[in-house]
C-alpha cells in the first residue's frame, strides 16, 4: 500500500536521494548577495517552514535586517532531494526558508513574530489547501540560545491561540541537521513570477512577543 504524503516516512522507507547537491547560481535575485555561507560577521540564521516556500521566502526577504534568504528542504532523511521527491512525502523533508539576518537590526523574537502570524501553526501536515508533510510548520534552530527563544515564542503564541479558541500548535521544533538548497527555479520564485502562487494565510491572532 503506498504511503500517504501526510505521514512521515521512517528512515528505512525514505527515498535514497543522491550524493550530488543541486546546482544553483547562489546569487539572490533581489539583493545580489550570495545565498551560500560564510555570512558577514555578527549575522546568524534560522530555518523556517510555514507551508509553500515561495510566499514564505518573499515574506522574509522584505524584512529590514534580513541579509539574504534561500529556499530548500530540511527535517527529513533523503540526501539532496529533488522537489518531486519531497512532494511525494517519501523524503521526510519540509519546504523551508533559510533566513540570514543581523540580530542588531531585527531580533530573533521579531523574526519569529512574523513567522507565527504569517501562517496557521495548528494544521499539522498541511497549510490550507496545500496538503502533505512537506507543508508542515517547522523551526530548525542552531543552538541552545535560539532554542530557548523559539520555545518561549511558541508557548506565548499557543496561549494567544487558545484564548482565541484556536487549536494547539503543531509546529516541529528541533535542531537543524542539514539544509538542502531547492532547485534554481524555486529561488526567489515570486520575484521571477510576480503573479505566482502564494499560500500564506495567518490565523488573525497577534503574537505578542516582547
Amino acid at each position: 500500500m503506498p504511503m500517504s504524503n501526510t505521514v512521515m516516512p521512517s528512515a528505512d522507507r525514505a527515498l535514497p536521494g543522491r550524493d550530488r547537491a543541486v546546482e544553483i547560481s547562489a546569487i539572490h535575485q533581489i539583493s545580489g548577495r550570495s545565498m551560500i555561507p560564510p555570512w558577514p560577521a555578527g549575522h546568524t540564521e534560522m530555518v523556517l517552514g510555514l507551508g509553500c516556500f515561495w510566499g514564505a521566502e518573499r515574506l522574509f526577504w522584505q524584512l529590514p535586517g534580513v541579509y539574504v534568504t534561500a529556499v530548500g528542504y530540511a527535517g527529513g532523511f533523503t540526501p539532496n532531494p529533488s522537489y518531486e521527491e519531497v512532494c511525494s512525502g517519501l523524503t521526510g523533508h519540509a519546504e523551508v526558508v533559510r533566513v540570514v539576518f543581523d540580530p542588531q537590526v531585527i531580533e530573533l523574537e521579531r523574526l519569529l513574530k512574523h513567522f507565527w502570524e504569517a501562517h496557521d501553526p495548528t494544521q499539522g501536515m498541511r497549510q490550507g489547501n496545500d496538503i502533505g508533510s512537506q507543508y508542515r510548520s517547522t523551526i530548525y534552530y542552531l543552538d541552545e540560545a535560539q532554542r530557548e527563544i523559539v520555545e518561549a515564542s511558541r508557548d506565548a503564541y499557543a496561549s494567544a491561540l487558545a484564548v482565541a479558541g484556536k487549536g494547539g500548535v503543531t509546529t516541529e521544533v528541533r535542531p537543524l541537521e542539514v539544509f538542502y538548497y531547492a532547485e534554481e527555479y524555486h529561488q526567489q520564485y515570486l520575484s521571477k513570477n510576480p503573479a505566482g502562487y502564494c499560500g500564506l494565510k495567518g490565523t488573525g491572532v497577534s503574537c505578542a512577543i516582547a
